[in-house]
């Protein structure tokens, strides 16, 4: 699927980072795109940068307000787009809305482990559940479903636990790596593609807790505030003198680190998962620090939980992950 041209995409998570790009980058490209997210603010703003932009006659872009965790909303998602562009036929599925949270099994809430992996696989898994017949209809087609380096390394680091967003993404690559065979012998018009990024530029930190919380809003509430510090001292720091404006700054200047001081844009990620999608890869790495990972782990994979292991990683890539 080399030209996107007068083809017609779904990319969950649209609202922001490499959803975001994605969808922009295919509407410049002449592809119509339905986007979901769970915050109508943020779909307006990407509509607002894709019309910003141009839009190329023929193409349109929508917005829907769905939760990729709840198979009904995703159900009704894909009602509205088929109506909303005229169309009972999909050739790009990207599963790309993801969210973080709930690292430990023991140490963190129940609800934020499996809101986590919920939204992580279950987005994914319900994804292609809802849209398959739609990809079945169309004369190719291609589903894209994000993992990440997590996907491959199950680990921030030694001293973070990170079961649940872990898990979640092991769990895309290997059912995305399994459906190329089922397709193959299914549904061969369908190709399929595993994304694995590394640290991308995006809000997924500010956004997650959003989620989380169901409070679009940046300042933190006292509860908020009180997991956040027993979180930083389960990673050994002394919190005891920690005031809740010192908190709520370090929690901000997190958010703000991962998105601007990251190896690689939002766009230029986006820019590399579509020539992965046109080049009919499988398997996209996107970003020198992910290529690094995945040859460290693949080298030696029975070290790559120990703390020699990561530090090897922090002066291999030049940046530390998990910060």
């Amino acid at each position: 699927m080399k030209d996107l041209a007068g083809k017609f995409a779904v990319v969950t998570g649209g609202g922001t980072g490499m959803g975001r790009e994605l969808v922009r980058q295919l509407i410049a490209e002449g592809c119509s795109v339905a986007m979901c997210d769970v915050s109508a603010r943020s779909m307006a703003q990407t509509v607002a940068l894709c019309e910003a932009d141009g839009v190329p006659q023929g193409a349109k872009v929508t917005a829907n307000v769905a939760d990729v965790s709840d198979e009904a909303q995703l159900v009704a998602f894909r009602d509205e787009a088929a109506v909303q562009h005229d169309s009972d036929r999909l050739h790009l599925l990207f599963n790309n809305a993801g969210i973080g949270g709930g690292g430990s099994m023991i140490a963190d809430a129940r609800e934020e482990w499996e809101r986590t992996f919920n939204v992580c696989w279950g987005g994914v898994y319900l994804g292609v559940r809802t849209f398959l017949p739609m990809l079945q209809a169309a004369d190719e087609a291609h589903i894209v479903n994000t993992s990440s380096v997590n996907g491959f390394w199950a680990s921030l680091g030694p001293n973070v636990s990170h079961t649940a967003y872990a898990a979640a993404k092991f769990a895309v690559k290997g059912f995305s790596e399994a459906l190329i065979t089922d397709l193959a012998l299914t549904a061969p018009n369908i190709r399929v593609s595993v994304v694995m990024p590394g640290h991308i530029g995006t809000s997924i930190v500010a956004n997650s807790r959003k989620v989380m919380t169901g409070r679009d809003e940046d300042a933190l509430s006292g509860e908020d505030l009180e997991r956040a510090r027993a979180r930083i001292a389960r990673m050994g720091m002394d919190v005891s003198q920690l005031r809740d404006a010192a908190l709520q700054a370090m929690v901000d200047e997190q958010a703000r680190r991962f998105l601007e001081d990251a190896p690689m844009t939002a766009a230029a990620a986006a820019t590399v998962i579509l020539d992965g999608v046109k080049a009919d890869r499988w398997r996209i790495l996107v970003g020198e620090d992910a290529r690094k990972m995945d040859a460290a782990v693949r080298a030696d994979p029975e070290a790559a939980y120990t703390p020699e292991f990561y530090e090897m990683l922090i002066k291999e890539m030049g940046w530390r992950l998990g910060r």
